[in-house]
């Protein structure tokens, strides 16, 4: 049998503390990138060179584009082999990729190393929330799924606290040898561990995922649900996130000053919102087999009205709203990738994650930046904004249809893998 909790496994602890330890690089990693650009730039090209912010900005799809590419092929060997060993050596590449970005003597070498670090990052993102989802049961995999997913908020804003602070005091090269020397660590100590289903005895350790485990899970109801509601939460947050600069200077916001406001409301209201909406998920998991998406779906639905009147509340009165929007928005990340987990067999779990990673981005946050940026090109940035709270309000929508089909399949693939 698989774990029940965390009093079941003695290394089901451990291997959360590590596991949330790299993704913390992995998100600090991702957005040390943002924080040097304009040293990248200057560094690379001339100061009146019309086409150098057009340039620096193909590193951010040379990251997303292989991360979601690689992220399919990856998980389907992380359902096969040791997913220690995947997420080991995938950790190991993307933080070498990461130093070798400091070592870029060129703007082509530069890219190179981004497509690695992509690469690296899709090997992590279906196998390590899948060895959770191995320790833990059904029961409490909302909580540990947002504690993993807590290092989201908190490696984000790190991410852009330490590579602005390494860059003044020791140059932007630093900023990516200094964040790489952890993740080699944390990825050496991967490929020490023993893979959780070696420990339990679950079926996925007497034999591998057939076709038709592959088309049952493309056939599963709240699996669908789930992506599809997902892929519109990462349209709106890529959106938000992208163009959250240019829409503060748009409501004549001092950067200086409104930026590092906007951090820290999404560290503070993204970091208590995962974690709460894990266990309140949980709790009510126990009672009603729909509560992943119930959760999910009515963070997201509430998220909606604040986040209008951000749009046109008066500062700083829409600092308050926009705390608020945040923190409902965030309420989802615990019980939306738990019941990614558990509507999945554990034979094609890292598959689902897998697949799910490339929906999700590929329709959703590689398509809003230039949609929003077109619209607010024709309009303006209140317009623009207007489709990321329509965004909000369909992956709302689409949780809880898909309420039912969880409340269904969820115990029907537990009892189909015996676990």
């Amino acid at each position: 049998m698989a774990a029940e909790g965390f009093d079941h496994k003695r290394s089901a602890r451990p291997a959360l503390a590590l596991l949330l330890g790299i993704n913390l690089f992995n998100y600090i990693d991702r957005y040390i990138l943002a924080a040097v650009e304009p040293n990248i730039r200057a560094a690379f090209f001339a100061a009146d060179d019309p086409n150098a912010m057009a340039m620096t900005g193909t590193l951010a799809p040379a990251f997303l584009v292989t991360y979601m590419i690689s992220a399919p092929a990856l998980g389907f060997l992380a359902d096969r082999f040791s997913r220690w060993v995947i997420v080991g050596s995938c950790v190991l590449l993307w933080s070498v990729a990461t130093a070798a970005s400091g070592w870029a003597g060129t703007f082509a070498a530069l890219f190179i190393t981004r497509i690695f670090v992509g690469i690296g990052e899709g090997g992590y993102g279906p196998a390590a929330p899948t060895i959770l989802a191995d320790y833990f049961s059904q029961q409490t995999r909302g909580r540990v799924m947002a504690i993993f997913c807590a290092a989201i908020p908190v490696g984000s804003a790190l991410g852009y606290v330490l590579g602005g602070l390494i860059n003044a005091h020791l140059g932007w090269r630093w900023a990516f040898y200094v964040v790489a020397i952890p993740g080699i660590i944390l990825g050496l100590v991967c490929l020490f561990q023993v893979d959780p289903r070696a420990r339990t005895g679950v079926r996925t350790a007497s034999r591998r995922a057939s076709k038709e485990d592959y088309l049952l899970l493309l056939r599963t109801r709240a699996y669908v649900f789930n992506c599809a509601a997902q892929t519109a939460m990462t349209f709106a947050l890529g959106g938000l996130a992208f163009w959250m600069p240019a829409y503060l200077i748009f409501r004549n916001q001092p950067p200086s000053l409104a930026t590092p406001i906007f951090g820290g409301i999404t560290v503070v209201a993204g970091l208590i919102s995962t974690l709460i909406g894990g266990f309140v998920a949980d709790r009510l998991q126990k009672r009603f087999s729909g509560a992943y998406f119930l959760v999910s779906g009515i963070g997201m639905l509430l998220a909606v009205p604040l986040f209008l009147v951000t749009l046109y509340a008066p500062f700083p009165f829409a600092w308050v709203s926009l705390f608020g929007a945040v923190f409902f928005v965030f309420l989802n990340t615990g019980p939306s990738n738990a019941a990614l987990a558990n509507v999945a067999a554990p034979e094609v779990r890292a598959t689902a994650f897998a697949l799910n990673i490339l929906l999700i981005h590929a329709l959703g946050d590689a398509l809003s930046p230039p949609f929003l940026g077109a619209v607010a090109g024709r309009s303006n940035m209140n317009t623009a904004f207007l489709f990321v709270a329509g965004a909000m309000f369909i992956s709302g929508v689409i949780w809880l249809l898909g309420m039912k089909h969880l409340a269904v399949e969820t115990p029907a693939v537990q009892q189909e893998s015996g676990i």
